[in-house]
């Protein structure tokens, strides 16, 4: 690796990890464009599609880790919702993560594509505001969080993510979470579901060393900046941003697929 590929990565894991922290998300949903792109566009070797989710398994492992620190004396964390979505979602990240390595570079990225456009449907619902809500009085449908937690892990899973890109989305706009409430439950959630889909890409082969080394190094000071600084916006502002960066990286992605697709 020379020092200039070691400056891309951790500028791509810094910049996705410092979203993670603010957004409430694992940074995949960043990453994982960025990494796929990015360093070709400079001139450095590609990374296939396979390489590119166990890299972003292990970074956002560490990155929601660090996050989750940060905020954990903000009683922000609804656990009761953590319990049930975790659970849930580790078993399914760890399926993926697995069974991911079945499918072709072309099909790990059409998941991709699927995921960010059901996720930014979602953003772009009408929500109903409850943000004024303490974690305490928050209710939630045990079944529908649940059954969502799992497919979100298993699809997710296979992309190297941990899902809450369309984890959040599903927490505010069907389950009516608080976005604050949200945002912080999401990142422990998040790091559970990284667990599954870690282990599952390490028995898959597809963790590359010292990439992750970097990113991971990336993430642990970025993340926590990144919550720091989510506590000062306002809940409209967070989820505009959030709803932007999918938006984009779904238009982008589904651009890719396409023009593949046709040849062009």
């Amino acid at each position: 690796m020379t020092i200039d590929l070691v400056i891309t990565l951790f500028v791509i894991g810094f910049a996705g990890s410092f979203i993670s922290g603010l957004v409430g998300i694992g940074g995949s949903i960043i990453k994982y464009p960025m990494l796929l792109y990015i360093p070709p566009a400079l001139g450095f070797a590609a990374y296939t599609a396979h390489e590119v989710s166990g890299i972003s398994a292990v970074q956002v492992f560490f990155a929601t880790l660090a996050a989750v620190w940060t905020l954990r004396k903000d009683k922000l964390i609804h656990y009761q919702l953590v319990v049930y979505m975790g659970s849930a979602i580790i078993v399914g990240s760890f399926l993926g993560g697995y069974g991911g390595k079945f499918l072709s570079a072309d099909a790990v990225n059409i998941v991709y594509a699927i995921l960010a456009t059901i996720a930014v449907i979602l953003m772009f619902l009408p929500k109903k505001r409850m943000d004024e809500c303490e974690q305490t009085e928050v209710i939630f449908h045990k079944s529908t969080a649940v059954l969502s937690a799992l497919i979100v892990g298993g699809a997710s899973g296979i992309v190297g993510a941990a899902g809450a890109f369309i984890l959040v989305p599903i927490m505010l706009t069907i389950l009516k979470i608080p976005t604050r409430v949200t945002i912080a439950s999401s990142l422990a959630i998040t790091f559970l579901s990284s667990i599954g889909s870690t282990v599952g890409k390490w028995m898959a082969g597809d963790i590359l060393l010292w990439p992750s080394v970097i990113m991971v190094i990336a993430s642990i000071l970025a993340a926590p900046l990144g919550t720091k600084v989510s506590k000062r916006l306002g809940t409209r502002i967070l989820q505009t941003i959030l709803a932007l960066l999918i938006l984009a990286t779904t238009i982008k992605i589904w651009a890719d697929i396409l023009l593949f697709t046709c040849g062009c």
